[in-house]
């Protein structure tokens, strides 16, 4: 085999290479139909998730608040029980010298208290309670896309890492061919050795990137692993989602209604607001029922009703100190609530100029990798004719895979920056996605407990609601 022949069959594997192999959209399109998509990635992620666990345990938390506080409208019902053994010595009757003598006196005593009045502290406490719930709500729909995005994010990790260890196999691939060629051209006398070694440099160099290329994949599968629960198996690209608006301010209206952290930290504001009205109540009054009954050994029975109303005078300045206290932390909440919806108006504006950007630099990107393409086969088809070298050839096709691999990068931003604008928008939701799973019933537990149920039909039903929810 000539040298001729060897280069134009090097330059025929090129092109299949390149057209068959090295475009991100050509490969993935390919994959099996059984492959795992991103809903089902989505999905997993969901079901997995540790800190949507976490955080729902602490909504669990957030729902025994508003129980205890309703508690404190019911009756308080107290036992004590006591047994007291006296000892007594000394000189008991005419004669009888010292004498001891034993005691035991048994008591039983029920107390019962309900409050009557107030000033309206317990009713402030619950809406408080019950705001803090919903603060928390929104805080786990947070958490929640902050989950799937980082599912995402990996999802099109491992897209991105497979395709670039695709890229440098067939860059292995293509300089071995470009070696070949240059060995039998250096056989004939057209090269010197230095071209030769340039080559087999090059080889070295392609090599190392792919085994660069093959350790990010793992890492991308093991980062898959922990957010999904399961490595990723044939993953399937998806379609791009449609930008859901058309300008940036259509995109910001839409995140003012339903981001899920403008709802917490409107709801802090409004906790806040209560508490102010709740440290101000301390300094009203209390009236409060009560009644005791005493059970005494022999059977003697003294029973009592009392209707008692108390406030406090003074109490060196703490009910003061709590009022401002209570004051300052509304206005941070206030000032929190500006700083959120500033803070989510900036990620709107960032992620639509992400996604921008992320299309128009995958457009020219494509331009670019199909022009280099161009280039590297008329370098090719140059040095068969001796007006090209081979560092020319290799420099152009180390520039063709570098474009190739801008095609791969910029088309996974694109999809990474789509879904960024979801999140910034509030639609990252397993609802807005319309995934088709059984969600966590954020309000189930609050139902149950909210009553404050004692071990009765209620308390067993609410054993009946931890366990499904533990089963979730």
């Amino acid at each position: 085999m000539n040298a001729e022949s060897r280069g134009a069959r090097a330059l025929r594997a090129a092109r299949n290479l390149l057209r068959g192999g090295a475009c991100a959209a050509t490969l993935l399109a390919a994959l099996p139909a059984q492959a795992d998509t991103l809903a089902e990635a989505l999905i997993g992620a969901y079901r997995t998730s540790g800190l949507l666990e976490q955080n729902r345990a602490l909504l669990r938390a957030a729902d025994e608040d508003v129980a205890q506080a309703v508690a404190a409208l019911y009756p308080v019902v107290e036992y004590a029980a006591s047994a007291n053994y006296t000892v007594s010595r000394g000189e008991f009757g005419q004669g009888r010298g010292d004498v001891t003598v034993g005691q035991t006196e048994a008591n039983l005593a029920l107390t019962g208290q309900l409050t009557l009045w107030d000033g309206g502290k317990d009713r402030l406490s619950i809406d408080a309670a019950k705001e803090t719930v919903l603060a928390t709500r929104a805080s786990l729909l947070d958490v929640e896309q902050q989950v799937l995005l980082r599912a995402v994010v990996a999802f099109f990790g491992v897209l991105r890492d497979q395709e670039f260890v695709a890229l440098r196999q067939n860059g292995v691939r293509l300089v071995e061919e470009e070696l070949r060629a240059a060995q039998d051209r250096f056989e004939v006398g057209e090269i010197t050795r230095t071209d030769v070694s340039l080559a087999e440099a090059r080889l070295e160099e392609s090599r190392s990137f792919l085994a660069s290329a093959e350790g990010d994949l793992v890492q991308s599968r093991e980062e898959y692993l922990a957010i999904v629960g399961r490595y990723p198996d044939d993953l399937q690209v998806p379609q791009i989602p449609m930008r859901p608006v058309a300008s940036v301010e259509a995109a910001r209206g839409i995140a003012l209604r339903n981001h899920p952290s403008i709802e917490e930290a409107q709801r802090n504001v409004t906790t806040g607001e209560i508490n102010v009205q709740l440290a101000y109540a301390q300094r009203r009054p209390d009236l409060t029922l009560g009644g005791r009954a005493d059970i005494f050994d022999g059977g003697d029975r003294r029973d009592s009703v009392s209707l008692q109303l108390g406030g406090p005078i003074y109490q060196g300045g703490r009910l003061d100190s709590l009022y401002r206290q209570a004051v300052a932390r509304a206005e941070a909440a206030r000032a929190g609530l500006l700083l959120t919806v500033e803070q989510i108006r900036q990620d709107v504006a960032v992620a639509f100029s992400n996604l921008r950007v992320a299309r128009a630099t995958l457009e020219a990107s494509r331009r670019q990798a199909e022009a280099q393409e161009v280039a590297f086969e008329g370098a090719r088809e140059e040095a068969t004719l001796g007006a090209r070298t081979t560092l020319d050839v290799l420099d152009a096709e180390q520039d063709l895979l570098d474009a190739r691999t801008n095609v791969v990068a910029a088309n996974t931003n694109q999809f990474i920056a789509a879904y960024q604008l979801l999140s910034a928008m509030g639609l990252l939701t397993v609802t807005e996605l319309k995934l088709g799973i059984t969600q966590y019933d954020a309000e189930a537990y609050y139902d149950a407990v909210r009553t404050a149920p004692v071990l009765s039909p209620r308390g067993r039903a609410l054993d009946r609601v931890i366990k499904r929810l533990g089963d979730n």
